[in-house]
């Protein structure tokens, strides 16, 4: 069975919080603190996905690229826009891939299916919040994400500096759902 993006079930948990811990521990060094990063528990990670996925009002725009070998190997999670970028509906919140997994196709499909998801709930344009010092935010650039925005916050006692990337239309990026699946 090739991999599959799919909605995420509450069974996934455990699987989205490996990635989600592990995900950033390969991603965030240099970006975000070390003591955050080697702090991140599993179990909190964990309780807090299962409780999200196991309450409708949460669970809805949460998705996971599911290899048959391997298990959970991505998440992404979408919604109502949470900062205030004027013409903006959507906001994709989460996407996150074990570093084996990338490069496979799962995080372009991750993107449109919550694209998908975000169109039918009436949001037809999104946003994403990226660290402007990550390299994978080029990413967002391939997929038509245009830099709108950046601010700079404090996280983990630290200032960092976020750069929003925009879709006006996300058809475009729903579209790619329609692409083959990856093998």
């Amino acid at each position: 069975m090739p991999g599959v993006i799919r909605p995420a079930r509450p069974r996934d948990a455990a699987g989205i919080a490996d990635v989600h811990v592990a995900s950033w521990r390969t991603t965030y060094p240099g970006m975000l603190p070390a003591r955050y990063l080697l702090g991140m528990s599993r179990q909190s990670s964990y309780d807090r996905w299962q409780r999200t996925l196991s309450s409708p009002n949460t669970a809805a725009g949460t998705y996971v690229a599911f290899d048959a070998r391997a298990g959970v190997v991505g998440f992404g999670s979408c919604g109502q826009q949470r900062s205030s970028i004027e013409g903006f509906g959507g906001e994709f919140f989460a996407i996150y891939l074990y570093d084996h997994a990338q490069g496979r196709g799962f995080g372009r499909r991750l993107m449109a299916a919550m694209a998908e998801d975000l169109i039918d709930r009436g949001m037809n344009s999104a946003v994403v919040w990226v660290l402007s010092t990550n390299p994978s935010r080029w990413f967002y650039e391939r997929l038509g994400g245009v830099r709108i925005a950046e601010q700079e916050i404090d996280f983990a006692k630290s200032s960092v500096v976020e750069t929003a990337y925009g879709w006006r239309d996300l058809a475009p990026l729903a579209r790619l759902s329609a692409d083959p699946p990856v093998g």
